[in-house]
C-alpha cells in the first residue's frame, strides 16, 4: 500500500460561506457572558480587525470585574476536592467498581456559567462582520446588542459568526454565555474566553475567505516545487480580480499570479512554480508568506497574509512516515491544552517555551490530545518547527463521562471536523488528522462505519494529508476492520501485540499514537528499586528512578525495543510532554492528588529525570550525560541506592567517593539495560558520585559529579528569558532554587518562599510541580518541590521589573528583568 499525502489542504469541494457563518444551531439559552471594553472603529479601509481583549466578567451576570482575553476563570482556585467530585469505574484502566475520583478533572473550579460582555463603537457600518472565536469554554452563545447571533457546543473549536445583521452604528455591546457542566471532562478543560476573539469588518461586500483557501506543495524535484494555491472569495462578481504572491524571507516575491475569472463557488485554483523552493522541516522551519489581495474594478479592496511552508509528507509500507521524501521514525509527545500554573488560557510565551524545551529533548512532533489545537499553537509550531497530529474530540456516541461530547456527538461532529480542517488545514506543522481516541465504539461495525465518515471528511477537504485516531482495543479494533479503514492506524500501548497487529494490516505499518504513560514525580525516589505497574506510596508520589507505570501501560524502554527492531512502527507519541490538570493516576482515589504523574516535564514546566533519559535517545546531535538520584539521603548510610546514568554515549564507570563502581555498557539484551546504565548494588555513603562518560574506544569524553548537600545558604533565580516584551501577556519563566555554601543543589529542600514582583512587571503564578499541593497557583508564596519551583512574571510597560524572592534564614534573592 502507497499513499501520498502532500502540503497544505486542498478543499475539493468548497463549502459555501452560509455554512460557516451565521448557521442556525437551534440553540437555547445558558447562562450570559458579558463585557465591557470600549473600542472605538472610526474608518476602515479594506479589511479591519480588532482584537477584542479588554472584556467584563461575571459568575452572576451580576456583579462583573475587568479582564484580560485570554482568560480562565478556573486556574486560581482554590483547588477544592468538591469541584466535580465523581463516583465513577474508569473503563479506559479496567476498572469494575465504582470509587470516588476528587481530582480527576483538576479539583478547579471550573464547572457552572460565565457571562462576558464588551463594546465596540462604530461610526460607520461595515459591509461584512465576522467575530471570530478560537475556542471558548464551554458551549458558547454569543449576543450582539442583546440578539442571539451564534452558537457553537464544541468548547474546544474555532468557530465563526456573522456579526453585520446584528451592527449598527455608535455602542455595539457583544456578550458570551458559557455553561460548563460537571462530569464534562476527564481533565482540567478550564472555563472562560480562553482563546482569542477578533472582530473582522469590511468596507466591501465581497471579500477573501481564509477558510475557504488553501495553499498545498504537489511536487518537490530538483530544487523546485510545484505549489497549488486556492482563493475564495465571498460574494464573487465579473468586476473582481484577485492577486497572489508567495514572498521569501528576504522579501523577494517568488511566485505569483493575477487573475479575474472564478468559479461557481467564487474559486480561483492556480499551479505555480517556485525555484529554488526552501523547504520546511523541524530541523529547518522555512516559512513563506502568501500574500492574496482582492480588487474590484482594479481598486484594492481586501488583503490577507499568512505564513506557509512547503513540504511533503508520504506514508508508505516499506518507507515508513516521509517529510519531503526522506523516511523518519516520528518521536512525538502528547500535550494536554492548559498551561500548568495558567491553566487553558492560552498564552504564546508559555507554548514557545513549552516547544523550545520538547525540541531541546528531541522531540520533533506533538499530538493535541484530545482536542482541537488553538491558533497561536499551530503558527508557533510552523516558526520553531514542530510537527503536529491535530486531535478532533475524545469520545464518539458512547460516552467515557457522563455528561462529555458524546451528547453533541450525532449532531456536531461533522461540522466540528470542518472547523478543525478548514481552519488549520494551511499550516504546515500539521501531518496528520487525528478523529478520536479509545472511543468505545472500537468493536463494532458502527465504530468502522463512523471511522470512515470521519476521515473522509477531512479527505475531502484536506486530500493532502493522512488521518489516524488512537485505539486502545487492539483485537476489538481490527476484528471489526476499523484499524484497517486508517490511513495511519495509531494504537495506544500494549506493544507487546505489535508483532500481532500488524500481520492484519493491509498498510503494513503502524503508528504509536499514545506510548509509555510511565510515572514519577520531579526529584522523589522511592526504595526498592523495581518495575511495577501497581506501586502507590503514602505521599501521594511516584518515584523518579523512571520504573514505575500503570497497569494498562509500560516503560519507555519497551516502547523503543518496538521502535527500533521493527521498521513497520513508524514512530510514537508519549504520554506525556507535561504533566497537566487533572488525571492524577495512580491516584484517582487519593486526596489531594490533583494533576497527573505522565509528563516528563512536571507540571512547573521542569524536566524530570525522564527528560534526560528520552533526550539520550532522541537527540544524537549534540551528547547526553544524566545521572540520579541526587545524594543527599540522611538516614540511609549503608543501605542500597541505585544509581542510573541516561546517556548517549555507549559506555561509563561510576565512582562513589572516588571508588569505582564499574564500567558497564548499554546491553542490547536486558529490557533496562539497553537505553540506561544502571549500577543497582551502590551502598549510600555521604560525599560524591562521579559518573565518567566513555566512548567505544574507551576514551574519556565527559563526566558528571554530584554532592551530598549541606543546609540550604542562599536562593538562586534563573529565569528563561533575560528580557520580555510589554505587550500581549509576555512571560518570564524563573526557576527558584536553593544551594549550600557550597554552591551544591537542596535537591530535598522545602523551604517556603515568598515572591515580590516591582517595577515594569507584576506577578502572574507560581508552580513547583508537586501534584499533592493545594497551594492556589495565583499565592504569593509557596514551597519549594524537590528542591525547585517556578515564579512566572508577566511584562506591563517599558521598563526594568524586579523579582524578589525570600525565605526565613536565607538572604533575599533578586533578579531584574527588562521589560521591552
Amino acid at each position: 500500500m502507497n499513499r501520498l499525502y502532500t502540503l497544505i489542504p486542498n478543499m475539493l469541494n468548497s463549502i459555501p460561506l452560509p455554512s460557516l457563518l451565521g448557521r442556525s444551531w437551534g440553540w437555547g439559552f445558558c447562562g450570559f457572558c458579558a463585557l465591557s471594553l470600549a473600542t472605538s472603529l472610526t474608518a476602515y479601509a479594506q479589511r479591519s480587525t480588532i482584537n477584542l481583549k479588554q472584556w467584563q466578567f461575571s459568575r452572576d451576570s451580576i456583579n462583573y470585574k475587568a479582564v484580560t482575553v485570554p482568560h480562565d476563570w478556573a486556574i486560581n482556585g482554590p483547588f477544592d476536592k468538591k469541584w466535580d467530585l465523581q463516583y465513577v469505574a474508569i473503563e479506559q484502566n479496567g476498572e469494575k467498581e465504582k470509587t470516588e475520583k476528587s481530582g480527576r478533572s483538576g479539583a478547579l473550579p471550573w464547572i457552572g456559567r460565565g457571562f462576558y460582555k464588551t463594546t465596540v463603537n462604530l461610526k460607520r457600518l461595515p459591509k461584512t462582520a465576522v467575530l471570530e472565536f478560537d475556542g471558548a469554554m464551554a458551549d458558547p452563545h454569543v449576543y450582539i446588542n442583546d440578539k442571539l447571533a451564534g452558537h457553537w457546543a464544541y468548547g474546544y473549536n474555532a468557530f465563526r459568526v456573522d456579526a453585520a445583521p446584528y451592527l449598527k452604528k455608535g455602542r455595539n455591546e457583544i456578550s458570551v454565555s458559557l455553561n460548563n457542566r460537571e462530569e464534562s471532562s476527564r481533565w482540567y478543560p478550564g472555563g472562560g474566553l480562553y482563546r482569542p476573539v477578533q472582530l473582522v469588518m469590511n468596507a466591501d461586500a465581497a471579500t477573501i475567505n481564509p477558510w475557504g483557501c488553501y495553499f498545498r506543495t504537489e511536487s518537490i524535484a530538483d530544487g523546485k516545487a510545484e505549489v497549488s494555491i486556492c482563493t475564495n472569495i465571498n460574494n464573487a462578481d465579473k468586476t473582481l480580480s484577485i492577486e497572489n504572491q508567495l514572498v521569501d524571507n528576504a522579501g523577494k516575491v517568488v511566485a505569483q499570479f493575477k487573475h479575474g475569472d472564478f468559479d461557481a463557488q467564487g474559486n480561483v485554483v492556480k499551479t505555480l512554480t517556485v525555484d529554488d523552493a526552501q523547504l520546511w522541516s523541524p530541523e529547518s522551519p522555512y516559512l513563506y508568506k502568501l500574500v492574496t489581495r482582492l480588487y474590484r474594478n482594479n481598486k484594492l479592496i481586501d488583503q490577507t497574509s499568512q505564513k506557509v511552508g512547503i513540504r511533503t509528507v508520504r506514508v508508505a509500507q516499506w518507507d515508513g512516515f516521509q517529510l519531503n521524501g526522506v523516511s523518519r521514525k516520528i518521536k512525538g509527545v502528547c500535550l494536554h491544552h492548559d498551561l500548568g500554573p495558567i491553566g487553558a488560557a492560552v498564552n504564546k510565551a508559555a507554548l514557545i517555551r513549552q516547544i523550545r524545551t520538547m525540541k531541546d529533548m528531541g522531540c520533533d512532533a506533538i499530538r493535541t490530545a484530545h482536542n482541537m489545537p488553538s491558533t497561536w499553537q499551530m503558527e508557533i509550531c510552523d516558526s520553531m518547527g514542530m510537527m503536529v497530529m491535530a486531535e478532533s474530540f475524545d469520545m464518539w456516541i458512547y460516552p467515557k463521562c457522563k455528561n462529555g461530547y458524546a451528547l453533541n456527538f450525532k449532531q456536531w461532529a461533522d461540522k466540528d471536523m470542518e472547523n478543525l480542517v478548514l481552519n488549520h488545514r494551511n499550516h504546515p506543522s500539521i501531518v496528520m488528522w487525528s478523529i478520536g481516541n479509545e472511543v468505545p465504539e472500537q468493536w463494532s461495525k458502527e465504530g468502522r462505519d463512523i471511522s470512515k465518515h470521519l476521515q473522509d471528511i477531512c479527505h475531502k477537504l484536506d486530500p493532502t494529508r493522512p488521518v489516524t485516531q488512537g485505539m486502545d482495543q487492539a483485537e476489538a479494533a481490527l476484528n471489526s476492520g476499523l484499524a484497517q479503514v486508517m490511513d495511519v492506524p495509531g494504537f495506544n500501548y500494549r506493544v507487546h501485540k505489535y508483532d500481532k497487529n500488524i500481520r492484519q494490516l493491509p498498510t503494513g505499518f503502524l503508528l504509536g499514537s499514545e506510548t509509555a504513560s510511565t510515572v514519577s514525580s520531579r526529584g522523589v525516589y522511592k526504595f526498592p528499586v523495581e518495575p511495577s505497574d501497581s506501586k502507590k506510596y503514602a505521599d501521594g508520589q511516584c518515584s523518579s528512578y523512571d520504573v514505575e507505570y500503570c497497569p494498562w501501560s509500560n516503560l519507555p524502554d519497551d516502547d523503543w525495543q518496538m521502535q527500533d527492531d521493527r521498521d513497520y512502527v513508524i514512530g510514537e507519541f508519549v504520554w506525556t510532554g507535561y504533566d497537566y490538570l487533572g488525571e492524577p493516576s495512580p491516584y484517582d482515589e487519593y486526596w489531594p492528588s490533583r494533576s497527573s504523574y505522565f509528563g516528563i516535564c512536571d507540571l512547573a514546566g521542569l524536566p524530570k529525570d525522564r527528560y534526560y533519559l528520552y533526550r539520550s535517545h532522541w537527540r544524537k546531535d549534540v551528547p547526553t550525560l544524566h545521572v540520579l538520584p541526587h545524594w543527599t539521603f540522611p538516614g540511609r548510610e549503608g543501605e542500597t541506592t541505585p544509581v542510573y546514568c541516561y546517556t548517549s554515549y555507549p559506555m561509563a564507570e561510576l565512582f562513589v567517593n572516588g571508588k569505582s563502581q564499574g564500567r558497564i555498557a548499554h546491553n542490547p539484551g536486558s529490557r533496562l539495560d539497553r537505553y540506561r546504565l544502571r549500577w543497582n548494588n551502590v551502598k549510600y555513603e555521604p560525599g560524591e558520585i562521579r559518573v565518567v562518560a566513555y566512548d567505544y574506544d574507551g576514551t574519556p569524553k565527559a563526566e558528571k559529579t554530584i554532592r551530598t548537600a549541606g543546609a540550604p545558604a542562599r536562593i538562586v533565580l534563573k529565569a528563561d528569558r533575560s528580557s520580555i516584551s510589554s505587550k500581549g501577556e509576555d512571560l518570564a519563566f524563573v526557576t527558584v532554587s536553593v544551594v549550600d555554601k557550597d554552591d551544591n543543589a537542596c535537591a530535598t529542600a522545602a523551604n517556603k518562599m515568598k515572591f515580590h514582583v516591582t517595577g515594569a512587571a507584576k506577578f502572574r503564578a507560581a508552580c513547583n510541580g508537586d501534584a499533592t499541593s493545594l497551594v492556589p497557583f495565583n499565592s504569593t508564596e509557596m514551597p519549594l518541590f524537590s528542591g525547585e519551583l517556578v515564579v512566572v512574571v508577566e511584562g506591563l510597560k517599558h521598563g526594568t521589573a524586579t523579582l524578589s524572592v525570600s525565605s526565613e534564614g536565607l538572604p533575599m534573592a533578586t533578579l531584574p528583568i527588562t521589560v521591552e
